[in-house]
């Protein structure tokens, strides 16, 4: 009943623009909802580069159903209290799509908004199992979730058959929940966690963690949070002389974790999304990339750009703008996208995703280990 009243309200607000357009085609909004400041901006602008490269390539194609797409662009600092406040601004100016948010925290609170008002978001980036486990009709994503990602990390530090590890996290819905599944994962194994224990984000000075991580005498420790946290403890925990091999999620693995880390990020493990960007079949699209003078190589590049695109092939499914015939149209279909073929299940999650252990090196670049 709530699904049918919001498509009639749709319907009804859909077809009075129309008449005061005249019968003329409307642009569609396209919300890109992610943190253009703040500590992980720079997650922020591999999403809004994606979104905007994939406006950008699919309006020179001619739109979707003769329409164009237009940005709409907000940052939510990946903070939750601005993140409520940008998906009620999404709102008002008539979003009804958004590409976004980026993390966790604040993804969920704003797709409530999104729910309750009629707008279909797809997030590049948060990994979080709850933000697609409500049973919501107009949420979905284009990554894996903590739950793929967590026993990849923690079957990988098993197998290297450590006596004992550490496992801290940033006290945050991503942070600790990624955290979480590895330690659920490494206990399956039989590995003795030594310690689980959260820090504060935004934090400094680590030294009372480092003092712990090494009397507790760990061959690993996993860290569930994003880079300029680990960056810090990186370091921190190499100059204390501690020799455990340290381990984290997609959070961590940005370039600027070098910078802040320096020569303690060489080793580090991080599990990651493929790297599309080294895909035969995107090189033209990378080229694109490399001629705005963009980097193409970042996890949630792709990610985002893919789900642009699966808004525009899911209208032209539909042959619908109404964000719940998309959605069906989501779910019933299978996309090929820079990130491979897209088949959702009902919570909006993609049925298969991979994660890639890679080893991080202190100029930024990185080897598979899997």
């Amino acid at each position: 009943m709530k699904t049918s009243v919001k498509k009639i309200v749709t319907a009804v607000g859909a077809s009075v623009a129309l008449m005061s357009a005249g019968q003329a085609a409307a642009d569609i909004k396209v919300g890109i909802a992610g943190p253009m400041t703040g500590p992980v901006a720079q997650y922020g602008d591999m999403q809004f580069s994606g979104v905007r490269m994939a406006i950008d390539q699919i309006n020179k194609a001619g739109g979707v159903m003769g329409e164009k797409l237009v940005a709409v662009e907000m940052d939510d600092v990946c903070d939750p209290k601005q993140a409520v406040t940008v998906a009620n601004r999404m709102v008002n100016e008539g979003v009804q799509y958004v590409v976004g948010h980026l993390c966790s925290s604040s993804t969920q609170p704003a797709s409530d908004i999104y729910e309750d008002e009629g707008i279909l978001m797809i997030t590049p980036a948060s990994t979080s199992p709850e933000v697609t486990g409500r049973g919501y009709e107009l949420v979905f994503r284009t990554i894996g979730l903590d739950s793929m990602q967590g026993p990849v990390a923690g079957n990988y530090i098993a197998a290297q058959k450590p006596e004992r590890v550490a496992i801290v996290h940033d006290k945050q819905q991503y942070g600790e929940g990624i955290a979480t599944a590895v330690r659920d994962t490494l206990k399956d194994a039989g590995v003795d966690i030594a310690m689980f224990e959260g820090i504060t984000a935004g934090d400094k000075d680590f030294s009372s963690l480092v003092t712990k991580i090494k009397q507790a005498n760990v061959d690993y420790v996993y860290y569930g949070g994003y880079h300029p946290e680990l960056g810090l403890i990186l370091r921190q925990a190499r100059q204390s002389d501690v020799d455990a091999k340290f381990m984290g999620p997609e959070g961590v693995g940005n370039k600027d974790i070098n910078t802040i880390a320096g020569e303690a990020a060489e080793g580090l493990l991080v599990t990651l999304p493929p790297s599309f960007d080294q895909k035969a079949e995107n090189q033209q699209l990378i080229k694109a990339f490399n001629e705005k003078g963009e980097d193409p190589s970042g996890p949630f590049v792709l990610t985002s750009y893919a789900a642009v695109q699966l808004v525009a092939d899911g209208i032209e499914q539909a042959q619908s703008k109404d964000p719940y015939d998309v959605a069906k149209a989501l779910r019933s279909g299978s996309f090929q996208t820079p990130i491979g073929t897209v088949q959702y299940d009902k919570a909006g999650d993609m049925k298969s995703f991979e994660f890639v252990v890679y080893e991080w090196h202190s100029d930024g670049s990185k080897t598979p280990m899997n």
